[in-house]
């Protein structure tokens, strides 16, 4: 690759980081192609605020993580790290998460549901692909983390299985 592409690339990576920071983005990919034999495949992307939010020590105030918690975790305390609990099923995706095959339709699991291992818990939206987010484990739901429509994170804890 020449010294002007690479100059070139560097001002594309930068302004891409800078379209993520001003659009409040976690991730972008692009590939661009300079020819038939040269291309340049960039991803950028960053953590964000609300991981560190739900993660935050038991001394945070409650409204902290009031905004993230589904309806059925009224009953869970703050110092509960969701993330770190060995039944916690994570996202294995960036999307939009939905508790139901379709609107009107009853929810996959709700809370005390026995599921056997296999069975799809929810939907991750991915880039119009409707992901099934299978049960790892056989066990009882002890908490549903995201509602229906929330936007998720790779890694985002959505669902504790005992």
């Amino acid at each position: 690759m020449s010294k002007k592409n690479h100059d070139n690339d560097v001002a594309f990576i930068q302004a891409l980081a800078e379209l993520l920071r001003e659009n409040d983005l976690t991730e972008l990919e692009v590939m661009r192609e300079y020819g038939s034999d040269d291309s340049l495949n960039v991803r950028v992307s960053r953590q964000t605020q609300l991981a560190a939010t739900v993660v935050a020590p038991a001394a945070a105030p409650a409204p902290v993580a009031a905004p993230a918690a589904a309806p059925a975790l009224a009953e869970a305390s703050v110092s509960d790290d969701p993330a770190s609990h060995p039944g916690a099923v994570t996202s294995p995706m960036v999307g939009t998460v939905y508790l139901q095959a379709e609107p009107g339709a009853p929810s996959f699991v709700s809370v005390g549901d026995k599921v056997s291992e296999g069975d799809t818990l929810l939907i991750v939206e991915a880039m119009k692909t409707m992901n099934h987010i299978p049960a790892p484990k056989p066990g009882t739901v002890k908490r549903i983390l995201v509602g229906d429509g929330d936007t998720v994170e790779y890694g985002a804890p959505l669902v504790i299985i005992e």
